[in-house]
């Protein structure tokens, strides 16, 4: 794997900048709805069966039955990213890739084509993290577009999902999502590993909020997490959790383009 450049370095930094800074703010909006957004949940999806649902490289899992719940990254890859996959791989555990386009993705593609060959579901994170409510529809297109395109390039496979940075949204990005075929995904269970390199704390965190139907936020850039990764997989499978990825978790609902999902 690459070496950790200093520009890297400051990416980091600055993402953990932002969202300590925004984490209020941050859990308020997701909370509250995302600025009246309806938000569907997993279980609700479920309900409306799709003409075809894809099945996973790790085996199809009904989570009508199974106690699912939904590991995703954000805001990668990074020079972490290679040895998350390895764990991932080694549990035979599935995840969701939220990932950034600019310098992130344009500097680690062998990752990125990785994670897809391995049978992750490759997501969007946008391309330069901005916050999407604050930009203009224009802008909006571009940040979720050429991280959509570099996907498609890298993998073959056009991304249904994205994440919106700090988990804001709005109905311009509602209708943008529409146009671009893209559903929209918060989460439930949060470490905040941007607060902390203390990976017993983040898997503590993690445990503690874990539910049927949840779905776990943590960022593979931040040093702390990916250690804490083999922890929480294998206290989650003690508690008889499934893990799948977030299509999998919908099935046999599909995500709606313009849809938000928790």
């Amino acid at each position: 794997m690459p070496s950790l450049t200093k520009k890297m370095k400051k990416t980091g930094a600055g993402l953990r900048t932002v969202a300590v800074s925004a984490a209020a703010t941050c859990l308020a909006v997701t909370l509250t709805g995302c600025g009246g957004a309806d938000i569907t949940h997993p279980s609700a999806a479920r309900g409306h069966p799709a003409a075809t649902t894809q099945a996973a490289r790790f085996g199809s899992v009904d989570c009508r039955e199974a106690k699912c719940i939904a590991l995703t990254f954000d805001a990668g890859p990074s020079e972490n990213s290679a040895r998350l996959l390895d764990i991932l791989n080694e549990r035979q555990v599935p995840a969701t890739f939220f990932l950034l386009g600019e310098r992130h993705i344009e500097k680690y593609p062998e990752l990125v084509r990785r994670m897809a060959a391995e049978g992750h579901e490759v997501a969007s994170h946008t391309w330069d993290h901005k916050i999407l409510t604050q930009i203009t529809p224009e802008e909006i297109r571009e940040e979720l577009q050429r991280p959509n395109d570099e996907i498609a390039r890298l993998t073959g496979r056009r991304p249904t999902l994205m994440r919106p940075p700090q988990g804001r949204t709005d109905e311009s990005v509602h209708e943008i999502c529409r146009e671009l075929g893209l559903a929209e995904v918060l989460w439930t269970v949060t470490a905040k590993d941007y607060t902390t390199t203390d990976s017993a704390l983040i898997r503590r965190r993690v445990l503690a909020q874990a539910e049927r139907d949840g779905i776990i936020l943590l960022h593979d850039i931040y040093d702390g997490t990916v250690p804490a990764v083999p922890g929480i997989i294998d206290a989650l499978k003690e508690r008889g959790y499934v893990f799948v990825t977030v299509p999998q978790l919908l099935a046999p609902g599909e995500a709606v383009p313009g849809h938000v999902y928790r």
